[in-house]
């Protein structure tokens, strides 16, 4: 797919070369490697479309003041067959360069022609990459910092697709090992309890004390009634540990799929656990002189594997732990599937975890690097400028059901990948539901329907568009046009680098400041005029900004509303 910005990037890199070699072979400039120089947009659009400081940094290579080099490329450069029009010295040396006008057409022409693939590109090069998230732990529900990495995973999944990768989205279900047993230990005893009252069976403190354990022992006892008050104990905590899972199981899947989170895959832990997986993945780590005993333990020597303190892999029980699950897992993605990259979305909890795992593929033979790991801040809701820690209708810490209950999805999964994942995220619940300029979602939400009305009103007077020569392009020339213009060109490149930094929330602004420069355009020109073309052009110009506000919407899975 076509990106014009790095095209006229090139352009100008090649451009600046061939000139400079004229200067050599002229005697101008002395035959010396050209350093590598940038080509960058200046934040000052009276500097130019484009700025390099080629001669800035070729200043000791060739022994001359920046401004003379400057200078000597600017005399020897030639434009014939580029996007190019000019350039300028400034300062002590810069070199700004200005585009054509036919390259703003062919920006427009581009959208035009790519329609939905807008923005795609090949730099993944389809290369196998996962992304696990959320993955909560399925003995309760899900809190904010599940709903905040649910957003951000996903939401970097499209991105990925978008960018060229093969992507494939994992949910990593816990069903195994101690909070299993705790979990089953639970559930037993409040289903006992139904039929025995409370104060004759003990529920000790470090089991899971919240109401939907209550909810799940309940629906167990409605079910099966009192069939499994005498049963044998291993055979009672078999069936409600099997049903509470389940059961559960299928809430987060429903209130995901709320969200509009769906995966590929829903992978359990136990798998490892029963085709033997984990068990072949600990005599690895031991035959690679990874482990040791103590305390009739099998330890993970995670210090010599850049970890900060080594850790139980098997109990003293016999048990394996969750590290050695986690282990096993990412062994699976590697060499059983083939991923060439796997990332996680953790919370900012799990940090000390991360070089742990990633030293424990190298342990085993993998390599550690191609594993990454984005860790989530914490998310502080707020409403009427104080926090809010409990939902108004259970009490409780607010869940995710809770939250989407509250506030209309597109808002969260927009406000959840407004900003970067590492850093603290306050979300205000009462803008977020606000229907006004200020709440960031309605407000692109608005630009894509004003387009609509701009179209569907014309329309109505007979006027309907059709396709643009590049000579009628050319006419948009003010610089809220070009602006917007200049905007919806750099989508490709901005897809890329959210996809080299893990960053979604890059992808966000990006359209809230697409939906900044529409407005700015229809604030200072109308669409309906009695130029013909200008009209034709500005009603082209309307339609690119209207796909892709809703192109990167879908990205994003958010509505794209044709009225509000």
């Amino acid at each position: 797919m076509l990106n014009l910005i790095n095209m006229a990037i090139e352009e100008i890199k090649r451009s600046v070369m061939e000139a400079m070699g004229r200067c050599v072979s002229e005697g101008l400039l002395l035959g010396e490697p050209i350093p590598h120089f940038t080509v960058e947009v200046p934040a000052e659009r009276s500097h130019g479309d484009f700025a390099a400081n080629v001669a800035m940094i070729s200043a000791r290579a060739f022994r001359q003041p920046p401004k003379k080099i400057a200078e000597c490329i600017l005399s020897h450069l030639e434009f014939e067959g580029t996007h190019l029009e000019k350039a300028e010295v400034a300062g002590p040396g810069f070199l700004n360069f200005f585009v054509a006008p036919s390259w703003y057409a062919d920006i427009l022409k581009t959208i035009k022609a790519e329609g939905t693939d807008y923005g795609r590109s090949d730099y993944g090069g389809g290369k196998k990459v996962m992304v696990e998230y959320v993955s909560a732990n399925p003995t309760g529900p899900m809190h904010m910092g599940n709903a905040r990495g649910g957003a951000l995973g996903d939401c970097l999944a499209a991105v990925l697709d978008r960018a060229g990768f093969n992507v494939s989205r994992e949910f990593y279900i816990n069903d195994a090992g101690n909070q299993i047993e705790k979990f089953a230990s639970s559930l037993e005893a409040r289903y006992l309890q139904i039929y025995k009252g409370e104060e004759n069976v003990p529920f000790l403190e470090d089991w899971y004390q919240g109401e939907d354990v209550k909810l799940r022992a309940q629906e167990f006892a409605e079910i099966n009634g009192d069939v499994y008050v005498e049963a044998p104990v291993s055979a009672r905590r078999k069936a409600i540990a099997a049903f509470g899972l389940e059961r559960n199981i299928e809430k987060l899947r429903e209130d995901l799929l709320k969200y509009r989170i769906e995966y590929d895959l829903w992978f359990r832990e136990s798998l490892l656990h029963n085709d033997g997986e984990l068990e072949t993945t600990i005599e690895l780590l031991k035959k690679n002189g990874a482990t040791y005993e103590k305390d009739e333990a099998l330890w993970y020597a995670a210090t010599n594997y850049g970890g900060e303190k080594d850790e139980v892999l098997v109990r003293a029980n016999g048990i394996p732990t969750y590290f050695a699950a986690d282990i096993a897992y990412h062994r699976n993605k590697f060499l059983i599937r083939g991923f060439e990259r796997v990332i996680n979305i953790w919370g900012a909890d799990h940090h000390g975890h991360v070089s742990r795992l990633k030293g424990s593929m190298d342990a085993i033979g993998l390599d550690g690097s191609k594993l990454d790991i984005v860790l989530t801040q914490l998310v502080r809701l707020t409403r009427g400028g104080e926090i809010v820690r409990m939902s108004k209708r259970t009490g409780k810490a607010i869940s995710l059901d809770d939250l989407l209950e509250d506030v209309p999805v597109d808002a969260a999964r927009f406000f959840f990948n407004m900003r970067e994942a590492n850093s603290h995220l306050d979300f205000d619940l009462d803008l977020a539901v606000e229907q006004s300029s200020q709440n960031p979602v309605y407000y692109v939400q608005y630009a894509h329907a004003r387009i609509w009305s701009i179209i569907k009103n014309l329309a109505a007077e007979g006027i309907n568009a059709r396709e643009c020569t590049t000579i009628e392009l050319k006419l948009l020339s003010t610089p809220e046009e070009r602006e917007l213009i200049r905007h919806l060109g750099t989508l490709p490149g901005e897809i890329v680098e959210a996809s080299k930094s893990y960053d979604p929330a890059r992808i966000t602004r990006y359209v809230l400041e697409l939906a900044t420069k529409f407005h700015k355009f229809y604030n200072a020109h109308y669409v309906r005029g009695e130029d013909e073309p200008l009209m034709q052009a500005r009603l082209f110009l309307c339609i690119c900004v209207r796909d892709t506000i809703k192109s990167v919407l879908d990205m994003l899975k958010i509505n794209a509303p044709e009225k509000m």
